[in-house]
């Protein structure tokens, strides 16, 4: 699990888990561990998370990939539609984000034979590099309250909801 900045550093990994953990439990240990959501603020989560206030996950069952809106594909056709279409811009953009990642520590994408404990450093220690700035050094951000993950699926729905029909009015007017 990685999360994002919109300057597409890391600001959070969680490694070591096997690839059958559940999002949701990857997660979970996650928060027990320190990740903490800033106050007021949310963070974009694919459709394997739970909809809460502080995670905000595409809709189910409606369309979602950029090549479902390309050329010669239909606009957004209401509020979820064209929430979920910006929600997988920005999903796309920390896709990129780890593909650039990748090539710049091919280490990341080959088998090692470094003990496993050793191998659950090295993406750490490659994301580590990978947000260093030339010359400077990383700030550390200040900790923020935990949210709860088991509470909030009401408030999360509603906050997506709100969001994506402020959205659609803001699209509707651009159109016209």
């Amino acid at each position: 699990m990685v999360a994002c900045d919109f300057d597409l550093n890391f600001t959070f990994i969680s490694s070591g888990w096997e690839g059958s953990a559940t999002d949701s439990r990857v997660l979970r240990s996650a928060m027990s561990k320190g990740f903490q959501v800033p106050l007021g603020k949310f963070y974009l989560v694919d459709g394997g998370y739970a909809n809460t206030p502080s995670f905000l996950a595409p809709y189910r069952g409606v369309q979602y990939h950029l090549k479902e809106f390309g050329a010669g594909h239909r606009r957004p056709q209401n509020p979820k539609e064209l929430f979920n279409h910006r929600h997988t811009l920005l999903r796309n953009h920390v896709e990129r984000a780890l593909g650039v990642l990748k090539k710049r520590f091919p280490i990341l994408k080959v088998a090692t034979f470094h003990m496993l404990e050793n191998q659950v450093k090295i993406p750490i220690a490659a994301f580590i590099f990978h947000n260093l700035p030339p010359r400077n050094f990383i700030v550390v951000p200040s900790g923020n309250q935990m949210n709860d993950l088991n509470v909030g699926s009401v408030q999360g729905n509603t906050l997506r909801d709100t969001i994506a029909q402020e959205m659609w009015v803001q699209y509707q007017q651009h159109l016209n």
